[in-house]
């Protein structure tokens, strides 16, 4: 759908409790960008993009998401502090509260839907109390033809008041914003923050409990694409293990960069119509497809410009590191054509192990697969927080608990089952450090991390010799076409290879204790996934 597009047709919102609202319905991106212009809420930067401030929150709350628990939730929904419960009351009051706010207001609705592939599409209506974050629902969901909208019936509704604040005595919040999702009234409802991502990591929530509770479907917080043959590959990772750079490879087309479905027909589908990528240190030699994707109709997000110019400066983290950008996928040039991959063949778990432990490349059995799904790993790199001095691990089940309502087992099994059927192989790269821990050892060169998931692809590990790791017993490839041999054992590449036999107990000591709250509900092929400590 062309960004230019206008619109003549008219809704109303009565049906949403919103009354006397001046509703203004499917604006273009031009229009929104216009119109942010104009209210004094963003400005243009040097390439054309709109740039905004969000206020307050410039990520994400988690001690704020709340599920409501009723007959749908109460028994599937892994409740604790990742998802945390919500009384329908109180829900229904303080919706009600929301929708009185923004009755008499002008308000910004946008008809879109998520899925990409048309069995699984799920029609999602936004009312937004701003422009700009209708903008980025235009850039990060998918974009319904003109003729579709006639009778376009919404499936779910994300109603998102950032000037709205909960009174938390009165409210049942913990303070004055909120993202609660209500999966019986089929509402995402958000207010008391500006942070665009709430709306977006709200729909992916919500998919992550109905596509496999409903639909047969493995929801995944990763990125894919496709080679020439038509075999797909998918890259889960955290943050700052380079799960956007090395999905985007000139070789294959993108599918997407974030969230992904795995069906019951062996199809991987795109949710989103967008890319939501950080910005900070961005240069157009290391992510030349983020940076020429900034231009009109991006959006970028709490960016600070240099000095008498409207050029940003990325390196300016001031207002926050988590500066971003949100743009249609058409801004990249490589892509799938309708967001949709098949035959999967190949995943790969990317992690950046400052530890200097893991190997570079490592197969892992369906086991394994399963437990390092689950267990999420990546590690903080000391001198990035305040008394940080060591490297830290960070676990996060199945790469992205935050997002996941239930037990990180249920997709875990679902992963190993397709896994299985589709005859996958799955590997595990370290991105991170060799030769040692962060301080000592150096960052694995990025032409070789290229390489192997090169090699990987191409079938060229297929008949290469491994030998499994004493003590996390993944196997490590002796040679690999363009890599040096000597690095793929990260033992041989320590000074002290004694010390290292040290440190790797360390570590899976760590993923073991991390493990423990999982352990009652993981099967017997899963707990055999654990790192060896003798």
């Amino acid at each position: 759908m062309d960004s230019h597009t206008v619109f003549t047709q008219s809704i109303s919102l009565k049906e949403l409790g919103i009354e006397n609202a001046k509703v203004r319905y499917q604006l273009s991106a031009d229009e929104l960008h216009a119109i942010t212009l104009q209210s004094g809420q963003g400005v243009e930067n040097s390439t054309g993009a709109l740039a905004i401030n969000t206020g307050e929150f410039t990520g994400r709350s988690p001690q704020d998401r709340y599920i409501v628990k009723d007959s749908i939730t109460g028994d599937q929904v892994w409740w604790g502090n990742v998802n945390i419960s919500f009384e329908p009351d109180a829900f229904e009051r303080l919706y009600n509260k929301v929708t009185q706010y923004l009755s008499n207001k002008e308000v910004f609705v946008r008809d879109s839907y998520v899925c990409s592939d048309a069995n699984y599409r799920l029609n999602v209506r936004v009312v937004t109390e701003t422009a700009w974050s209708n903008l980025f629902c235009y850039n990060m969901f998918l974009r319904p033809e003109e003729s579709e909208l006639t009778n376009f019936t919404p499936e779910w509704t994300v109603v998102c008041a950032p000037g709205f604040m909960a009174d938390p005595a009165v409210d049942g919040t913990r303070q004055s914003n909120f993202a609660i999702l209500d999966f019986t009234k089929k509402i995402a409802l958000i207010g008391g923050t500006g942070y665009t991502g709430e709306m977006k990591k709200g729909i992916f929530s919500a998919l992550n409990f109905i596509l496999p509770v409903f639909k047969n479907t493995l929801p995944m917080h990763c990125s894919a694409n496709v080679g020439e043959k038509g075999d797909t590959a998918i890259f889960f990772g955290l943050s700052g293990t380079g799960k956007t750079t090395l999905s985007a490879d000139p070789q294959r087309k993108l599918i997407g960069d974030d969230e992904h479905g795995w069906t019951a027909e062996n199809t991987v589908f795109n949710f989103e119509g967008g890319c939501y990528a950080k910005v900070i240190n961005l240069t157009e030699e290391h992510e030349p497809d983020i940076f020429r994707a900034i231009k009109k109709g991006a959006l970028l997000e709490n960016v600070v410009f240099k000095p008498g110019t409207n050029e940003v400066d990325y390196d300016d983290v001031s207002i926050t590191q988590n500066t971003r950008v949100s743009y249609p996928i058409t801004h990249i040039d490589n892509i799938q054509p309708g967001s949709i991959g098949h035959n999967p063949k190949n995943i790969f778990f990317l992690t950046a192990d400052s530890f200097g432990i893991l190997p570079p490349i490592s197969k892992l059995t369906p086991g394994q697969a399963a437990y390092y799904f689950i267990s999420g790993y990546t590690a903080k790199v000391a001198g990035t927080e305040a008394g940080v001095t060591e490297p830290q691990p960070n676990f996060s089940a199945c790469f992205g608990a935050p997002f996941m309502p239930l037990h990180p087992t249920r997709y875990a099994e679902m992963l190993t089952k397709k896994m299985e059927e589709a005859n996958v192989t799955v590997w595990l790269i370290n991105t991170g450090w060799t030769g040692g821990p962060y301080g000592t050892g150096s960052r694995m060169k990025l032409k070789y991390t290229r390489a192997m998931i090169t090699a990987a692809l191409n079938g060229e590990l297929d008949n290469v010799a491994f030998k499994n790791h004493k003590v996390f017993g993944i196997a490590q490839p002796e040679t690999c076409p363009n890599v040096p041999n000597e690095i793929l054992d990260p033992r041989n590449t320590w000074e002290d290879p004694e010390l290292y036999d040290k440190k790797a107990v360390e570590l899976a000591q760590k993923f073991k204790a991390n493990f423990a709250k999982f352990e009652e509900f993981a099967n017997a092929e899963i707990l055999a996934g654990a790192p060896i400590i003798e």
